[in-house]
């Protein structure tokens, strides 16, 4: 009679560490934004990862700060979205104080503040975009460290490091809104093709004087790259 086959231990902790599960929740991400003639167009992808492990596939990384305003998030999903919920409850009473809407320089600022404050203990990039009556379409690029600049487009994340010579090479000044939703979506799909912390779905949403309009793009709407490979 043959030996019966003794399986080695399976340590459950070991388990745990290989999938990254110890690690802090990072939204390890492509997100974009980019100004139109009409306002800003914004995107992302949905990937949420710990480590190696992909915690949720279908992330809403466009954060509403108030009706004209979005932010999109990289870094630590707990530290965004913390100073996401400060910015937005401190322009929630400059509202009330000014009655009238807050600007997105006003946001942005807001966003420099936090992250320059909290440099050492967070790890947060963000992109604040939105449209205000003063100066229309407007995109604010605030990366890890807290600088804050305003840019005709801006791109961050793990992704945005494929996407460089694209976005140079084909954005133009001037776009109109469907140029720009093609431009992101593109430049998106790209971004997760390459980088394994990007994918699932890309959503994208339309800023302007009318209000947000949300897209939301899957499967066979997403351009394919690399499939030979």
């Amino acid at each position: 009679m043959a030996a019966p086959v003794v399986m080695p231990y399976a340590d459950p902790s070991a388990h745990h560490v290989s999938l990254g599960l110890d690690q802090p929740v990072s939204t390890g991400t492509t997100i974009m934004a980019v100004e139109y003639d009409g306002g800003v167009i914004i995107g992302a992808d949905s990937r949420t990862t710990s480590g190696s492990y992909i915690v949720n596939r279908v992330t809403d990384k466009l954060t509403p700060i108030t009706d004209r305003i979005f932010c999109c998030r990289s870094g630590s999903a707990a530290d965004t979205q913390a100073i996401a919920d400060a910015v937005k409850y401190n322009l929630q009473l400059l509202s009330i104080e000014l009655n009238e809407a807050p600007l997105v320089k006003t946001a942005a600022h807001f966003f420099r503040q936090y992250c320059y404050k909290y440099r050492d203990n967070c790890t947060a990039g963000i992109l604040c975009a939105g449209w205000d009556k003063r100066s229309g379409g407007q995109v604010y690029s605030i990366p890890l460290g807290g600088m804050c600049i305003r840019q005709p487009f801006a791109i961050g994340g793990s992704g945005s490091t494929y996407l460089y010579g694209y976005c140079d090479a084909h954005f133009k000044a001037g776009m109109n809104k469907e140029e720009s939703i093609e431009f992101v979506k593109n430049s998106v799909a790209l971004a997760i093709s390459r980088d394994g912390s990007s994918g699932g779905v890309v959503r994208i949403a339309v800023i302007s004087e009318d209000g947000v309009e949300r897209l939301l793009f899957t499967g066979k709407d997403i351009p394919q790259y690399n499939t030979d490979m």
